[in-house]
């Protein structure tokens, strides 16, 4: 740019900020911050929502850790509760929160995956009671069945339907199949280990 004879960089020119490399960023909104201070108490409650054992799992810092195990002891929805669940989302700004929104992730998935192996044993149980050929089945996916066991407690469970007696047998079909299905997987993951 010009003025008068002298050439004046553009960034000498009077109207122009120049440009600071080292400028802060700008700060939050307040609303931001609340939002943000909002989702952080969200997932501390997803902390406190979980069991003792999968608390356990996540890497967390023990200041949280002691506060969410204080949460969960609060059995009442009350002003302190509150507060706690106030305190959780606090202690959570000062803590890198992507772990533990990626071990909350893992957590839901393996729900997700362990209640729809569940609801295809209750299905193969319901198959097996409708009809006998599916012990071939059974004995084909789960080699280690004992089908003369298996066999006896589908006749035991259609005689308990039939004369409206509690299902035992038909709960015992279940938990052989669900014992059978954690021993496959046990296996699975033996051989995986392996290699």
């Amino acid at each position: 740019m010009k003025f008068g004879a002298i050439d004046v960089p553009d960034s000498l020119h009077l109207n122009r900020k120049p440009m600071d490399t080292n400028e802060q960023p700008t700060p939050l909104s307040k609303t931001r911050r609340k939002q943000q201070m909002e989702e952080l108490q969200a997932l501390g409650e997803d902390l406190v929502e979980l069991s003792t054992e999968r608390i356990k799992k996540i890497d967390i810092p023990e200041d949280l850790r002691s506060a969410v195990s204080e949460a969960r002891r609060m059995t009442r929805h009350d002003e302190a509760k509150r507060r706690q669940m106030q305190y959780i989302g606090k202690i959570m700004r000062n803590v890198d929160v992507e772990p533990i929104r990626a071990a909350l992730a893992l957590v839901r998935g393996e729900s997700a995956s362990e209640t729809a192996r569940l609801h295809r044993l209750e299905r193969l149980r319901t198959e097996l009671l409708a009809d006998e050929t599916v012990l071939q089945v059974i004995a084909t996916d789960y080699p280690a069945v004992d089908l003369q066991h298996l066999r006896s407690l589908r006749r035991a469970a259609l005689k308990e339907q039939e004369q409206n007696k509690a299902p035992r047998s038909y709960r015992a079909i279940y938990q052989l199949l669900k014992d059978l299905e954690l021993e496959k997987r046990q296996e699975f993951e033996d051989t995986e280990n392996e290699e």
